[in-house]
């Protein structure tokens, strides 16, 4: 059997696992392991954030509809024809006449 088919055939029953220095071999493996677990909590951490604001995202642009809905009923409320209209209902009738305008003095003593 050729060396590289050795090599090849340890590596699938693990042999560098239980040899003398192994222990080496476990520390980077170990290591390389929970690399892959911060990587993965990490990954998953953004996936969840991402997801947030895309939520946020949405929940804002359904306010500022709103708003923007609002605005629009309270400024026809605000016209002057609406007004009257409501006026007129209740009985009310803009004045033949125009406004005076009152002028208060005091005297200083």
């Amino acid at each position: 059997m050729s060396k590289i088919k050795k090599n090849v055939y340890g590596f699938l029953r693990g042999s560098f696992l239980t040899d003398e220095s192994a222990f080496k071999n476990w520390r980077v493996i170990i290591f390389v392991v929970v690399l892959l677990l911060v990587m993965i909590s990490s990954s998953h951490k953004a996936d969840k954030k991402v997801i947030e604001i895309s939520n946020l995202n949405k929940l804002k642009r359904e306010l500022r509809a709103e708003y923007v809905d609002t605005g629009t009923i309270l400024m026809r409320m605000k016209m002057e024809s609406s007004i009257r209209e409501k006026a007129k209902s209740r009985g009310l009738e803009p004045s033949k006449t125009p406004p005076k305008k009152i002028k208060v003095t005091y005297k200083n003593d």
